[in-house]
């Protein structure tokens, strides 16, 4: 079953909004600007639920036997047995694993680094999950889950990043993350638009650029794709100049949900074979983009708001524009991965 299928069956399901922004269009010279505003994908603040979900629902199904890909038959299949989801986190993907496994009957235990900020810990543990602090980065609190899931015999490991032996979980992901641009493709069309020719996407290990890249390049679509990370975690960007993976120390950044130090071993040829390019943004420049997507009515955190933040990056120098060939009347497509609610932007970066 493709991942938007199984989403149209869950309780709550509707399309998130594509929000078209003609005052970003003229700012950046372009013909349309549109924003996909994951800001309330199943109550939720962000768009990892449409991985963790899928996700998880085919592990446990495959797991138990459930008479079909549906939330009830994999609630019925896990009722009365011991099953905890693991997962480690930034914010949001720990959040969409404890929803998840509040809506199948599975206990769930997400791990985090010490940066997380406090209102993002207390969603997590108020889907009724615990939470456990990791002394380091990102990279160390998915160690750490991986080897207390590896010994517990009732633990699914429901991890958004893939290292040698454990992929096919993180291929399951990526796969619900395929949702969003089904999605779009949608609205676009809808709007009487095809395929954009510029679509900026945040990057943090990977997974969703993942997805986007395989749909776009895959129809044969999708024209310049551009990636963005924070200038302080941005593993991407090394690995492409490096020409191999490598990992870098994730500095304290309020992109939160992208402090990440390493980008997924099944991300990684998809992004350096398929993208047109990546950059990174500053704090200052994300905080900057939360506030004018706010007041253009875009709910977006600065992990979202990164894309509009590369879009002014690169379109407002004339040799990147010229480099990439977007015409004046171009179509621009943001992902906004998040909405404010997930990562509040501190007071003093507002």
């Amino acid at each position: 079953m493709p991942a938007i299928d199984f989403h149209r069956t869950l309780p709550g399901y509707a399309p998130t909004p594509l929000r078209d922004l003609p005052r970003l269009a003229t700012e950046l010279g372009v013909g349309r600007v549109l924003v996909k505003e994951e800001a309330g994908r199943f109550g939720l603040p962000s768009f990892k639920v449409l991985g963790a979900s899928y996700a998880t629902v085919r592990a446990l199904a495959r797991r138990f036997g459930a008479a079909a890909l549906t939330l009830d038959a994999v609630r019925a299949a896990v009722r009365g047995r011991d099953v905890r989801l693991y997962a480690a986190t930034d914010g949001n993907h720990g959040r969409a694993v404890a929803h998840v496994a509040s809506l199948v009957g599975a206990a769930a235990t997400v791990y985090h680094p010490p940066g997380v900020t406090q209102e993002a810990r207390t969603a997590i543990a108020g889907e009724g999950a615990r939470t456990v602090v990791v002394d380091g980065d990102y990279d160390a609190a998915v160690a750490r889950a991986a080897a207390d899931a590896d010994a517990d015999p009732a633990a699914v490991l429901v991890q958004d990043t893939a290292w040698a032996g454990y992929t096919e979980i993180p291929r399951w992901i990526v796969d619900g993350y395929a949702t969003l641009c089904h999605e779009t493709d949608d609205q676009l069309a809808a709007l009487g638009l095809g395929a954009p020719d510029l679509v900026v996407v945040p990057v943090g290990v990977g997974s969703l650029a993942q997805a986007v890249v395989g749909h776009y390049r895959a129809a044969g679509t999708g024209g310049t794709l551009l990636a963005v990370e924070p200038d302080r975690a941005a593993p991407l960007v090394a690995s492409l100049r490096a020409g191999e993976p490598v990992t870098v120390p994730a500095g304290e950044t309020i992109m939160t949900g992208l402090a990440c130090g390493t980008v997924s071993a099944l991300a990684w040829p998809v992004l350096r074979d398929g993208l047109d390019g990546a950059v990174t943004v500053s704090d200052d420049q994300a905080a900057g983009a939360v506030d004018d997507l706010a007041r253009l009515g875009v709910d977006s955190g600065p992990c979202g708001a990164a894309s509009l933040a590369a879009a002014r990056l690169v379109l407002g120098q004339a040799g990147w524009r010229r480099a990439i060939g977007l015409r004046s009347d171009a179509v621009v497509l943001l992902l906004s991965t998040e909405g404010r609610a997930a990562n509040p932007v501190p007071e003093d970066r507002v």
